[in-house]
C-alpha cells in the first residue's frame, strides 16, 4: 500500500481558487472546499463555528457549507458544539472539529533515537514512544525498529483509523520522490527508498521530509503544543494533560522502547502554550543535535527548494582552510560547531551558530529565528543569549532592529510533532482567513 498521505486522506484536494475569495463554488474542487472548512474548523478550536460564518470566512454558499460539514459529521470528523445566542430568528448551530476521529504518526528518526508520536486532527499527541536507534547501522535494522514502535504506538492507543505516517530523519533528500542521498556519517543510505519501503513495512501511506523541514512545517502551522511540564526556556509551564497519561516501560537495546504519556514527559524547552501564532511569517529553525541543520518558513511557507535540498545549513563552509567535515568539505559551520561542544566550548558553539544565523538573516531579512535540537537544549540559556548577542552586533553594524532569537515551542518533541504535520497539514487546505472578520460580517 504505497503512497503519500496525500493521496488518501479525508480529502480529495484539488487546485487553487482564482476567483479572489479561498472556497470556489465547483463540484471538482470538493476536496479543496472541504480542507478549508476543516481547517477553520479546526482554528476555531472548543468554541467552534457556525455555518454562516464558515460561508463568510470561505465564499462559498451556504449550501455548500451545509453539504460539505453533512459529510464531514457523517465521517465523523465534525460534530455539533452547541448554539448561538440568537439575534433573532432560529440560534445557529455551533459546528466543532472532533480530534479524535482519525489520527497521524510522526517519526523523527535521529541518527541515535527514534521519537515516535500519535497524533490527533489538532496536532496533539495522543501517545509517545521513543526507543535507540543506531542510524549508521543501515536500512534493514532501522526499518524493523520503526515497524515495531509503530505496532506498539497503534496498539496502545488503538481507536480511529491511522491516516499516514509522517518520518522525519537527517537529510539530504528527495521530498518529493521519497529518497534518501548521502547523509553525513552514513553515505550507505543514498539512493535508499525509504519512503517506499516504510509503506510497504507499515502498511500506510507515508511522506518523507528532512527533520528540520518537519519541525519547520509544524511551527509554521502554529501547534499549540500541551502537556509540556516547564523546562529550560519555559515561559509559562502548561502543566500535565489530564486523561492522557501513559503506562511506562523499561527501555533495553532490543525489547520495546519506552511509551509516554504527554502528561508525563519530561520538557526541555516548553512552551507558553501559544505557539507561533496563525501568521507564521518568515523564519528559520536552526536544529542543533547530532548534526546540524536548518528548516526556512519563508512567507509563512515552507522553503524546500525546487529539488527539495533547501536547507544544508550545516555544510556552509565558514573557513577556508578549517577541519574536514563529515560530507567531505572543510569548514564547514556544522564541523566546527560540533567540534566546540566536544571540546566543551559552549559559547564559541554559540558564537558559530549564531554567525550561521546572521548570514541567513542577511540574505533573506527572516523576522525571527527559533532554536532547537538536543545540543540547544541541553544549553538554551547559553545558546539562545549566545546567538542574540551575534544578531545584535550584526545589527548594530547593518543599522536597525536586531532580529528576535527564541526557543522553538515543543521541546524534545518538535521534530516528531512536525512530521505528524506532513501528513494532517494537507487536510486542511491553505492558511485560512480569520474567524473575526467572519463573525462580525454575520453579526
Amino acid at each position: 500500500m504505497r503512497g503519500t498521505a496525500g493521496e488518501r486522506g479525508v480529502t480529495g484536494g484539488g487546485p487553487g481558487d482564482t476567483s479572489g475569495s479561498p472556497g470556489a463554488n465547483l463540484p471538482a474542487l470538493r476536496g479543496h472546499n472541504a480542507a478549508l472548512v476543516l481547517g477553520l474548523l479546526r482554528a476555531a478550536g472548543e468554541r467552534g463555528v457556525s455555518r454562516l460564518e464558515l460561508a463568510a470566512a470561505t465564499g462559498l454558499t451556504p449550501q455548500a457549507v451545509s453539504k460539505i460539514t453533512a459529510r464531514l459529521r457523517a465521517d465523523g470528523l465534525a460534530g455539533e458544539a452547541g448554539r448561538r445566542a440568537s439575534t433573532g430568528g432560529k440560534p445557529p448551530t455551533v459546528l466543532r472539529l472532533v480530534p479524535g476521529a482519525r489520527h497521524a504518526i510522526g517519526l523523527h528518526l535521529e541518527r541515535d533515537e527514534l521519537t515516535a508520536v500519535l497524533a490527533d486532527l489538532a496536532g496533539d499527541p495522543v501517545a509517545v514512544r521513543r526507543a535507540p536507534l543506531a542510524f549508521e547501522d543501515g536500512a534493514e535494522r532501522v526499518l524493523t525498529t520503526v515497524e515495531r514502535e509503530v505496532a506498539a504506538l497503534r496498539d496502545g492507543a488503538g481507536g480511529p483509523p491511522v491516516l499516514g505516517v509522517g518520518v522525519a530523519c537527517p537529510g539530504p533528500l528527495d521530498h518529493t520522490a521519497g529518497v534518501l542521498h548521502r547523509v553525513t556519517g552514513a553515505p550507505q543510505w543514498d539512493g535508499f527508498p525509504l519512503r517506499d519501503a516504510l509503506a510497504d513495512r507499515l502498511g500506510l501511506p507515508v511522506v518523507l521530509d528532512k527533520d528540520t523541514n518537519a519541525a519547520a512545517l509544524g511551527l509554521a502551522q502554529g501547534i499549540r503544543e500541551r502537556g509540556i511540564g516547564e523546562g529550560a526556556g519555559a515561559g509559562k509551564g502548561t502543566g500535565t494533560e489530564e486523561g492522557r497519561g501513559a503506562a511506562e516501560a523499561t527501555e533495553t537495546e532490543e525489547g520495546p522502547g519506552t511509551e509516554e504519556g504527554p502528561g508525563t514527559e519530561e520538557a526541555r524547552g516548553a512552551d507558553d502554550g501559544r505557539g507561533l501564532g496563525s501568521g507564521g511569517g518568515s523564519f528559520v529553525y536552526l536544529h542543533l543535535g547530532t548534526g546540524l541543520g536548518a528548516g526556512l518558513v519563508l512567507g509563512g511557507g515552507l522553503y524546500r527548494g525546487r529539488r527539495t535540498g533547501a536547507g544544508e545549513f550545516g555544510h556552509h563552509v565558514v573557513q577556508l582552510d578549517g577541519p574536514e567535515c563529515g560530507c567531505g568539505k572543510r569548514g564547514c559551520i556544522e564541523a566546527l560547531c560540533l567540534a566546540a561542544v566536544a571540546r566543551g566550548d559552549l559559547a564559541e558553539a554559540a558564537r558559530l551558530l549564531g554567525v550561521g544565523a546572521a548570514n541567513l538573516v542577511e540574505l533573506l531579512d527572516i523576522d525571527r529565528v527559533l532554536l532547537g535540537g538536543r545540543t540547544v537544549l541541553d544549553h538554551p540559556e547559553g545558546f539562545t543569549n549566545g546567538v542574540t548577542q551575534v544578531l545584535a552586533d550584526h545589527a548594530r553594524i547593518r543599522g536597525g532592529s536586531a532580529v528576535p532569537v527564541t526557543l522553538a515551542p515543543g521541546g524534545e518533541r518538535t521534530v516528531a510533532d512536525g512530521a505528524a504535520q506532513l501528513v494532517l497539514a494537507p487536510l486542511f487546505g491553505p492558511r485560512h482567513p480569520a474567524l473575526a472578520a467572519s463573525r462580525e460580517a454575520v453579526g
